[in-house]
Order: structure tokens, then sequence, then C-alpha cells
């Protein structure tokens, strides 16, 4: 059975999840999940996945629901069908435990979209990815930044509905993620407290941090500060060394980052400000 999402945000009020349920039934589509949320600024968040309409209906379909229900409303709303896989592209740097691990959840079934290319400012994991049957563009970044930003969009804008940075290791300016037409995600440490900079793992051990952690996030252009998706942490002790410290991170970020890829491939994130709704 075909299946459609329905994710939207609207002022909440009564009589919202009637209207938006009694449409999809006059309109003969069986709800089959159904999740909401009402803030306390009184904003109601929703996400329906509901039989699909024929091919031939749909387009009707979505049109009558954004004359009657979303316009009345005040509205923000999407469909998506649950069939089709996302086009997802990746960007690396010289670490490849995220980019690696995502590609083999993608292969294996376990993300539900569809990678068509990786991009790297090295050279290193050329082969690695190529093994996954994956194009790999390297686009160099020291000689000049905004021409390997236009380099990668290129690349990308257009052809992909995702882009995830598996630890890459390059600041992305604003007018790429404006002119990039999609959502991205990033992946970075997240320590108690936060070291920013180089060597965080050194100078949490040095400071005998507790707890370690992962953080995953949409990208904006205020550095590390976009809408968290999804986090985890690790307790960790005197007895733990710099090497172990990095290999328990390294495990974090390569859970958090799929956590936050999947629950954004089944559409289930809606973004509230700077804050997000994950059912």
């Amino acid at each position: 059975m075909e299946t459609t999402r329905l994710l939207l945000s609207c002022p909440d009020r009564p009589g919202v999840v009637a209207r938006v349920a009694g449409l999809l039934a006059d309109a003969g589509r069986n709800i089959i999940d159904a999740d909401q949320h009402s803030t306390e600024q009184g904003r109601l968040f929703m996400r329906l996945v509901f039989e699909s309409a024929s091919e031939s209906q749909r387009e009707q379909l979505y049109e009558r629901f954004a004359a009657e229900v979303a316009a009345p409303l005040g509205m923000e709303h999407r469909f998506a069908e649950a069939g089709r896989l996302p086009r997802v592209a990746v960007m690396a740097s010289r670490e490849d435990h995220c980019l690696l691990d995502l590609l083999w959840r993608f292969r294996s079934g376990e993300l539900p979209g569809q990678p068509v290319l990786v991009v790297s400012n090295h050279p290193d994991h050329e082969d690695a990815v190529r093994s996954f049957g994956l194009p790999y563009h390297l686009v160099v970044t020291h000689a000049s930044k905004p021409d390997a930003e236009q380099a990668a969009l290129e690349l990308m804008r257009g052809k992909v509905d995702l882009l995830v940075l598996a630890r890459y290791m390059q600041i992305l300016s604003g007018e790429f993620l404006e002119s990039l037409g999609c959502p991205a995600i990033n992946i970075h440490h997240s320590f108690l407290p936060a070291f920013a900079g180089a060597d965080p793992y050194q100078r949490g051990w040095e400071r005998g941090v507790k707890l370690i952690g992962a953080t995953a996030h949409y990208v904006t252009e205020d550095l590390d500060a976009g809408p968290i998706i999804e986090q985890d942490t690790a307790r960790v002790s005197h007895r733990d060394e710099v090497r172990d410290l990095v290999r328990i991170g390294r495990d974090l970020e390569r859970l958090v980052l799929a956590r936050a890829v999947r629950a954004h491939l089944e559409d289930r994130v809606l973004v509230d400000g700077e804050r997000t709704v994950v059912f």
C-alpha cells in the first residue's frame, strides 16, 4: 500500500484536527498514523500518514487541501510520498567514520534515501566511496573558498534533496546555503562544558570531563547554531585516555548523525523557529 505524509503547522485553535481529518475522509483517504503537538506559544504541529490517492487524483487532493484547509487556517504544510527516496549528497573531510557509516546504512536499507554523490576537500576516501558505486568529487578549498563553494553548488544544486555534512571541516557561507535549495544537516561533538576549536578531546581530557556527546542539527549561517535534531551523551571517567574519548565520541557521532538523517528522510522533523519538533 502506498502512503503519503502530511506535515503541517499553524496557529492552534479548536477544530484544526477535525478539519484536516474531515477533508481526508471526504476524499476517501484512510489515516494510518497521526502525531500532533501544541506549544505553549499557541502553535500546532502535526504529522499524518494516510493511504495515498491515485496518481491521477493527487494534485486535485493537494489543491483542494490548500484551498479548503490550509489557506483559511493560516497553515504551512507539505505532502511527501513515502515511496519516493530523497536524493542525498554527503560532504566529508579527512575523518571517514561518519561518511562510511552513512553509506553503509544507505546500502543496507537502514536509511530511506538515495545517496548520489560525495564531495570532499581531501582525496583520502575516493576508493572507499567508489566501492559503494558513488561518484567522488574533490573540491579543494585552500586556493579560493568561493570558487570551491561554486564548484560544489554546480554538482548539487537542483540535484539533491538533502546535504549531509559528515565531519566536513569547512564553514559553509550563507550564500552557499541559500543557493543550495535544500536542507543541510551537520554533526559535531558536544562536550559539557563545550570546547570549541582544535583538539577538543585533548582539552576535554585535560579538564577531566565526565560527559561527552554529539549533536546533529540543521545548518544555518550561524556556526553550529541551527535547530537541533538529535543528541546523545556518554559518561567517561578519569580512567579514559584521550584515545578513549575519541573512540567513544566517534561512536556517538555516527549514531546521532544516522538518527537525525533518518528522522529527516522519514519526514518526522518540523522546524519551530530555532527549535525542532521531532515525531
